[in-house]
C-alpha cells in the first residue's frame, strides 16, 4: 500500500485507540494499581487480542456477527459479563492493595500472566471491536493489489497505535498513583474504575447488530 494511505490509517487508528473504552480503562486501572510498567503487560495482552480479532474479522467473523443475531448476542453477553466481573472485583478490592506493587517472586509472575490474560480477554470479548475491524479495514485495502501483504501492515500498525495510547495513559495515571496515600482515596478510585467497568459492560448490552 502507498505511504499516504498508511498515514491516513495511522491517523484513524490513533483516534480510535486514544478514545476512552474498556482497554483504556483497563490500562489506567492497572497503572494505578500496579504501576505503569506492569500495566503495559496487560496492554501487550490486549494488543495480541486485537491482532487475533483483526485476523478473525478479516477472515469473515465480522460478517457472521453482523448476519447472525445469535452469534452476536453470544459474544455480546460474554463481553458484557467479563467487563461487569472486572468492575465488581475492582469495586470490592481492598483499599491498601491499590498503589502497592506486588512483591517479587512467584506471585509477581502469576500476576503478570493474569494482567496479560485480562488484556487479551478485553479485546476478544468486545463484538464492537470485531465489527469495527470489519468496517475499517476494507476502507484502506486496495482490492487491485494482494490483500494479505496489506493486512500484514495494517494489523500490526493498529496494535502498535494501541500500545502507544496505552503507554500515554499509563504514564498519565502515574501522577494519580503518587497521590493515593490515604485509604479513603484509594477506595474511591477503586470504586470509580469498578463502576466504569460495570457501566461499559451494561453499555455493551445495548449494542445492536445490523440484524437487530
Amino acid at each position: 500500500m502507498d505511504f499516504s494511505s498508511w498515514l491516513a490509517f495511522v491517523a484513524v487508528a490513533l483516534l480510535v485507540t486514544f478514545s476512552p473504552g474498556p482497554a483504556v480503562v483497563m490500562v489506567i486501572s492497572n497503572a494505578v494499581s500496579h504501576g505503569p510498567g506492569r500495566a503495559m503487560i496487560g496492554s501487550l495482552g490486549n494488543a495480541l487480542g486485537l491482532i487475533a480479532v483483526a485476523a478473525a474479522a478479516t477472515a469473515g467473523l465480522g460478517v457472521v456477527l453482523a448476519a447472525s443475531a445469535t452469534a452476536f448476542l453470544a459474544v455480546k453477553l460474554l463481553g458484557a459479563a467479563y467487563l461487569i466481573h472486572l468492575g465488581i472485583r475492582q469495586w470490592r478490592s481492598r483499599a491498601p492493595s491499590l498503589g502497592h506493587a506486588p512483591a517479587p517472586g512467584g506471585h509477581a509472575t502469576m500476576q503478570a500472566w493474569r494482567l496479560f490474560a485480562h488484556g487479551v480477554w478485553v479485546a476478544l470479548t468486545n463484538p464492537k471491536t470485531i465489527l469495527f475491524f470489519s468496517a475499517l479495514f476494507p476502507q484502506f485495502v486496495h482490492t487491485g493489489q494482494p490483500v494479505l501483504p496489506q493486512l500484514l501492515v495494517l494489523i500490526p500498525t493498529f496494535a502498535a497505535c494501541a500500545l502507544m495510547s496505552h503507554a500515554f495513559y499509563a504514564l498519565l495515571a502515574r501522577g494519580l498513583r503518587t497521590q493515593l496515600t490515604h485509604a479513603s482515596r484509594i477506595r474511591l478510585v477503586n470504586r470509580i474504575f469498578g463502576g466504569t467497568f460495570v457501566a461499559l459492560g451494561i453499555g455493551l448490552l445495548g449494542l445492536r447488530s445490523k440484524t437487530a
